[in-house]
């Protein structure tokens, strides 16, 4: 028995002797290696990519391959590519001014990565596109996160001869801060009533009710090269942005009861609280790109005498 064990012990010291020659791993490290690829070849055995494939009258030689990452479900890959979020930019890569226009660049394959629903829509929609420089023949930045378009209204209230802006302060978790912002909100539908859901949100964010016919596109006033909205984040986001002006006359009361007001949809996480600022000072007192931005097309419009003549009411 004592032989026997001798012998076992002396065979099994030269099989590791020898493995550690041809693999300088320790015998764990190699089970452990084993298991992780046992493990990674079981999951990509048990789990199908789902596929689809487009055809582009911008390329109409080269059908453009859509797939999902591992853990897009498959109705969240088919709500992402019947989405209008998706549509639109598909739309947007063959315009006058798209990326497929000169046949310089290609669109290869599309991959989505994420998706939000908003109820039965999509909200948001992250994926990743491979487009392809001819030229060079190198992938172009394509990550991309889709959330379609926006408005965002300046409304400046004249009291006693002086003019304020009205603000929201929300809360914004992708920055960790609280931000002052201009009012603003994301179309609901595919309808594209830019003016109404202006109007919508203003209501919603402040408790200001604003006519329709007193709202001014500001961004329409821009070429319309542009396609008459503003881009804030065209490196990673499809965000098109319309700013609107409101412009009224308010008693002093109306200014103090806005200041501090508590408003927005709280069933739906909104916690918003309104700032009236002076307009004058309105460019230093926000970080919001969508007040800056309005701020500038108001002026240059002002500057420029474009602007209708505002219309003299009191607003509640």
């Amino acid at each position: 028995m004592a032989l026997h064990l001798l012998v076992q012990s002396s065979m099994s010291l030269l099989y590791l002797s020898r493995a550690k020659k041809m693999y300088p791993y320790s015998p764990v490290l190699l089970h452990r290696r084993r298991r992780t690829i046992c493990a990674r070849m079981l999951g990509e055995s048990s789990w199908s990519q789902l596929t689809h494939v487009i055809s582009l009258p911008g390329q109409p030689a080269e059908p453009v391959q859509i797939l999902a990452a591992p853990g897009v479900s498959d109705s969240d890959f088919r709500n992402a590519i019947e989405s209008s979020l998706f549509k639109q930019w598909l739309r947007n890569i063959q315009t006058d001014t798209g990326l497929l226009t000169n046949g310089a660049m290609s669109l290869k394959q599309v991959l989505i990565q994420g998706v939000d629903m908003f109820g039965k829509r999509v909200g948001f929609l992250k994926f990743k596109a491979d487009v392809i420089d001819k030229e060079t023949g190198k992938k172009v930045p394509g990550i991309v996160f889709a959330r379609g378009p926006a408005v965002a209204v300046l409304i400046l209230l004249e009291s006693e001869g002086e003019t304020f802006a009205v603000l929201t302060e929300q809360v914004r978790v992708p920055v960790g801060r609280l931000i002052l912002e201009l009012p603003a909100g994301m179309l609901d539908d595919d309808q594209g009533d830019f003016v109404g859901t202006a109007v919508r949100e203003v209501e919603e964010e402040t408790g200001i009710h604003l006519n329709l016919e007193d709202m001014v596109d500001l961004t329409a006033f821009l070429d319309p090269s542009t396609g008459s909205r503003v881009i804030p984040s065209p490196g990673g986001c499809d965000e098109e942005i319309s700013l609107f002006l409101y412009r009224g006359c308010v008693g002093k009361e109306i200014i103090k009861q806005l200041q501090g007001k508590e408003t927005g949809l709280r069933e739906h996480g909104e916690l918003i609280k309104v700032h009236v600022v002076p307009y004058e000072k309105l460019w230093r007192a926000t970080a919001d790109a969508k007040s800056l931005m309005a701020i500038a097309l108001y002026e240059m419009a002002k500057k420029e005498g474009l602007l209708p003549p505002p219309r003299s009411s009191n607003e509640s």
